[in-house]
This record gives structure tokens, sequence and C-alpha cells, in this order.
């Protein structure tokens, strides 16, 4: 199948059977916080919770589009991503794989609510350090696209700072505004083994799909893109580009570039900028006879590739440059041409095949089903030393959804991974803290979770980088 000799295409399937495994541990580890509250708050019984909540992660990720996931292919660059000897390919993407799945089961073993955002991102730049080791890679460090790893970085390190911060503000603004009765009704401790009063109930199973059905949205699609990593790297020619489109749909954006980028007055550019201009109208020229012909060989689909994103990163970079002068409707009209995945040329790179999509929506949705409780028992009780009220959890959840959705492409353009898990852990602390004070804290958990933070993204990075070594060295 696909041209491929038997052993790589046994060793396909082990990658994307590996794939699906990380996204189950992912749906047990990281969704558990979606139906912490809910269960601790007695709204719904833990069999009834889990279901819902795998049942709402699938249509996340369903609907979710490719944008985050893409974020996770773009942190490498083409040269690595797409390498002439296929098993250099499966060394990158066992050692993804091996790296964030070891570090994913053991931090659940050991309940602590890490990150599988930070997890799979280190792995993916603990393999673009380890080629940059290599004697016949020429990029050196720049085998990892750092633009783009540092907004990704910005999204992980601002969540749980947000979730935290805001959870305190809901918690104050609640107890201003809401009536003596009502208030005593969701900040009171609930009683033990008793459902609490409808409308709350409704609330926190609301809360708890919001954040359910942005977790799909955001951490289902780091599933796809890790799927799409592995498939553009064994097999490039049928995944670099979407074949679903006609080639030909690329000649009005080009030409919208290419008329923009010409009325550049390069004066006073900066030598980076001039630079970006000639990678662009490089590219465009490489694109030109393969847009005219309205045909390309499969081979050359990796080329197109490099040349589409080549002209999409220069766009971005060129429109926010303080050289470059450009009116406002030539940057809206160069975003939408060269930068918005879902407009322009993006569409031909940023693509998932829908079996793709619905593999891993099925591999979340059933892995949020077991293994819950070990993550469950520490959001719900051992953050703080208090009993879960009605407001902190509900307070929680809805940050948590909240910043999640932000970063799942509510804000236009914006789409970047963030983790569920400290989003609604910092929210819980957050609203532990606004109810009695810092002393409200469980110290040695916070502990844990905070260590866990800092660790998870070296020790991926290094178990990642030292991984791809060794299976370069097997696989040759």
């Amino acid at each position: 199948m696909f041209g491929l000799e038997t052993g790589v295409f046994v060793l396909l399937v082990f990658c994307l059977l590996a794939a699906c495994a990380f996204e189950f541990i992912n749906g047990f580890h990281d969704t558990a916080n979606a139906v912490a509250t809910v269960i601790y708050t007695n709204s719904l019984q833990p069999t009834q919770a889990v279901v819902w909540s795998g049942i709402v992660n699938f249509i996340g990720v369903i609907t979710g589009g490719v944008g985050v996931g893409m974020s996770i292919v773009n942190l490498l660059p083409v040269e690595l991503l797409i390498d002439q000897n296929v098993y250099h390919s499966i060394a990158m993407v066992l050692a993804l794989l091996f790296s964030a799945i070891i570090w994913n089961f053991g931090t659940w073993y050991f309940g602590l609510p890490a990150s599988s955002s930070h997890t799979l991102i280190g792995a993916i730049i603990g393999v673009g350090l380890g080629y940059a080791l290599l004697p016949e890679n020429t990029m050196g460090v720049a085998a990892v696209n750092w633009d783009k790893a540092k907004e990704v970085f910005l999204a992980l390190l601002l969540s749980p700072l947000i979730g935290f911060s805001l959870a305190i503000i809901l918690m104050f603004t609640l107890r201003r505004t809401l009536s003596k009765q009502i208030r005593k009704q969701i900040f009171d401790e609930p009683t033990p083994g008793q459902t609490p009063p409808g409308w709350i109930r409704i609330l926190l199973i609301i809360t708890c799909t919001l954040v359910s059905f942005f977790h799909g949205r955001n951490d289902g699609q780091k599933g796809i893109g890790l799927v799409m990593l592995i498939l553009i790297g064994i097999l490039p020619t049928f995944f670099a580009l979407d074949t679903n489109l006609d080639i030909a749909q690329l000649k009005p954006d080009l030409a919208k570039i290419q008329q923009i980028t010409a009325r550049i007055d390069t004066t006073h550019l900066s030598k980076s900028d001039l630079q970006r201009l000639q990678g662009i109208n490089t590219s465009i020229a490489n694109l030109a006879p393969v847009v005219a012909a309205n045909a390309y060989e499969q081979k050359d689909a990796i080329l197109m590739r490099k040349a589409l994103l080549t002209i999409s990163s220069n766009s971005k970079k060129l429109i926010v440059s303080e050289d470059v002068k450009l009116s406002d409707a030539d940057k809206a009209t160069l975003k939408a041409a060269a930068v918005v995945e879902e407009k322009g040329i993006r569409k031909f790179t940023d693509h998932a095949p829908f079996w793709v999509i619905l593999m891993i929506s099925l591999s979340l949705g059933f892995g949020t089903m077991i293994g819950w409780k070990r993550i469950v028992v520490t959001v719900g009780e051992k953050i703080g030393k208090s009993h879960l009220t009605y407001a902190q959890g509900a307070s929680a959840e809805l940050v948590a959804a909240a910043t999640i959705g932000l970063a799942s492409g509510l804000i236009p353009d914006f789409k970047a991974p963030v983790s569920t898990t400290h989003a609604l852990s910092s929210g819980i602390a957050g609203s532990m803290v606004a109810s009695k004070g810092i002393k409200n804290l469980q110290a040695k958990t916070i502990q844990s979770i905070v260590l866990a933070w800092v660790l998870t993204l070296p020790m991926a990075i290094l178990i990642s980088a030292t991984l791809f070594m060794l299976f370069r060295w097997i696989l040759g």
C-alpha cells in the first residue's frame, strides 16, 4: 500500500497505533480535569460524567478544524519533517511518540496533573535539537521553528496564570453580586452524597460540557497534528498537500501576494526583510509553472509544500515589520491570501483527512471513559484543604473553558495549544484562594503540580532527543 516496503508499512501502522495510544492516554489524563468538579459536587455520577465528557470531547475534535494541530506540525522545518531516507522519518516519529507516551503515562500513574501539551511540544523540540546534533546537519538549532515555538510557549505559560487570576476575580464578583440566599447555596460545602439543587446541577453540567468541548477542539487537534507529522514524514507525496483541492485555486492568491509585495518600497528595508521578500518572489516563481499547467506530480508535493510555507511565513513577518510600509487594506489582503489557514494558500498545507480526525476523536473519547480516577482525586481532593463548593467548581470550569476556547480560535486568527490540565487546576487553586486565602491550598500537591509543570518540558525534550539519536542509530 502507498508503494511502501512491507517493513516500512508495518512501522507506519505501528506509529499510527502509538499516536492513538497517546491520545487515549491524553483522554484519561487531561479530560479527567473536566469531570472532577461535577463528580465532587455530586452533580453527576462518575460513570455518567466520563461518558458524557467522552462524547462531548468527540464532538469537539470533529468540529475543531486543524489550526491548532498545524501549529504542532509547523514547529519542525520541512527539511527535518521530510527526509529522503524514510527510516530517518520513522526514527523522528518513534522518538516523538515514545517520549510523549512515557512521560504522560508516568505522570498519570503518580496522579500528577501534568500537561500533555507540554509533553508533546517538548518531544517535538527534542527531536529538532537531536537533529541539530547530527554531523550531517548544517542547520544547527534552526532545526526548530523558534518563532512558532515562542508563540506556543507563550500560550502554555499564560494559560495557568489566566486560569488562576480569572477564577479569583470571578469568585469575588459572585460574592459581591449574588443575593445572600444564593450565596449560601453555592458557597457552602456540598452535603456528602446529596445532589445539588436543580439549577446548580444544570450550571455545573454546562461548565463541564464547555471544558470537555473546548478540550476536544484544542487537545484533540494536537493528536491530529501528531498523526499528520507521521503521515507527512513517512508518506510526503500523499499528505504534504491536500490532494482534494484544485491546484488552479492557488493562482488568484499568488497573484494578490505578488502584486502587494511588488508595492513594497525596498529602499529602507533591513537585510532580513529583503531576504524574506526575495524568498517570496523565488517561491512564487518556482510555483508558477505548476500552477499554469494545473497539474503536479506527487513527488513535487514536497517542494510545493516548502514553497507555500515559505511564502506564508515570510509574508507574516513582513506584515508586522515596522520597515515595511503597506496600507491596512494591503495587509489584510496579504494576510488572507498567505497567512490564515482557512483561506488562501495555507488551505493546501494545513489539512487533515477526515479519517485522521475521526480516529483521534474516538481515541480521545474512549480514553476519557477509562482511567480517569487518579487525576480526578488529585483535582477534587488534594489541591484545596476544603471540599470543592459549587461556586468553586463552576468558576474553575468556566475560566478553563474560556481560556481553552480563546486559544482554539474564538479569537480571530489565533490558534495555539494550551494545557487543559493547567487551566483547570490553576482555576481550582484560584477559587480556593478566593474562598479562604492562600492557606486553603495543600502545599504538597501544589509543589508536585508546579514541579511537574517545570520538569515536563525539559524532560520531554531530553527523552525525545535521546530516543531520536538512538532510533537514528538503530534504523540507519
